[in-house]
């Protein structure tokens, strides 16, 4: 197969890591109506996830998974943004809210984790069915990245293929990465998202839970609230276990097949510029990559950003109506779950 397309050219005036991970935030694309069917998909206990599912606009090419980031959701721009461009290629999408995002809050206890497998195989499994004989594909932006790689090595067979944009896959770096003074902001805004939507949860808040995060002791690193929340609700001793166990990395570099059972595929795409995810896991991969799995870095493109001059989504269709033009990586996606299919 060849390499999925030519390299990331910046987009002026998105010129450096920095305004290229921003340039959603500080430019909001113009988006019309959502309009994701939802689909309550039960994950046990009686709770559920909800799915927003947006039908192929020809006969389909197959089911995509889509998984967001840190303090996002299935109505996040840029999972909007790539779901319309599978969507305009041939594929079906449902776009997951993991356990308390966005819409999806008043149906689950609890917050998610970048293991939770818990909550992900079930979705899996009802994709699956839904899917019928068609390939069941995962593209995580993020976190979402890492929540699918983790199913796919717990669970081989789960996935046929995979895309992991911007992903961390090593934890306890990425954590340490955001707590640089040049990422304060950064923290500070992931921190606020995650404290929100932790506090609305109508179900599995503590009393404890609540005075801490509601108080003058919150955390003020990610590492703080992982080790406050995220870790103890997945059940992890503490949150260097969670760090060390939740990452991909190592059973990555072991030779884990993704999945092993009929030659899966997997793509990794970062930028070596990330201000968020440092690259050197990705780096790493690429010199010694598991079975299957391949790995696009490029030289710009900040986290999760690749803001191009706007193009196609691919050779022959158009952005979907209502959507902004692609960025580079929602492309490089499309193309290279297209050439799967071939």
């Amino acid at each position: 197969m060849p390499p999925p397309g030519p390299f990331f050219r910046q987009r002026w005036p998105w010129i450096g890591p920095d305004l290229q991970t921003l340039r959603d935030t500080l430019r909001p694309p113009r988006l019309g109506p959502d309009t994701g069917e939802p689909l309550a998909v039960e994950v046990g206990g009686g709770e559920q996830l909800l799915v927003l599912r947006d039908p192929p606009l020809a006969v389909p090419a197959g089911l995509v998974l889509l998984v967001h980031g840190l303090s996002g959701s299935a109505g996040s721009s840029g999972v909007r943004r790539l779901g319309g461009c599978l969507q305009q290629a041939g594929f079906a999408v449902w776009r997951l809210n993991l356990r308390g995002a966005g819409a999806g809050r008043p149906l689950a206890a609890g917050t998610y984790a970048a293991a939770c497998n818990a909550d992900l195989l079930p979705v899996l499994e009802a994709a699956r069915r839904r899917a019928g004989g068609l390939p069941l594909l995962g593209v995580g932006l993020s976190l979402g990245g890492a929540v699918l790689l983790n199913a796919a090595l717990a669970e081989p067979g789960t996935l046929d293929a995979l895309v992991a944009v911007s992903s961390p896959l090593d934890l306890a770096a990425c954590a340490q990465r955001i707590d640089q003074p040049r990422n304060r902001l950064y923290q500070r805004w992931l921190l606020r998202g995650l404290i929100r939507q932790t506090l609305a949860d109508p179900l599995g808040l503590s009393a404890a839970e609540r005075e801490l995060l509601a108080g003058p002791e919150r955390p003020r690193s990610l590492r703080a609230f992982d080790a406050a929340i995220t870790a103890p609700r997945w059940g992890y001793a503490d949150v260097d276990a969670y760090y060390a166990q939740a990452s991909a990395l190592p059973r990555l570099l072991a030779g884990a097949a993704l999945p092993p059972a009929r030659l899966p595929r997997a793509l990794l795409l970062h930028a070596l510029d990330d201000p968020w995810v440092p690259a050197a896991a990705a780096e790493q991969l690429a010199v010694t990559p598991a079975p299957g799995l391949e790995v696009l870095l490029s030289p710009h493109g900040g986290h999760n950003g690749f803001h191009a001059a706007g193009r196609r989504c691919q050779a022959t269709g158009t952005p979907a109506q209502g959507m902004p033009a692609p960025s580079w990586a929602d492309r490089q996606v499309v193309r290279w779950l297209e050439q799967l299919q071939r």
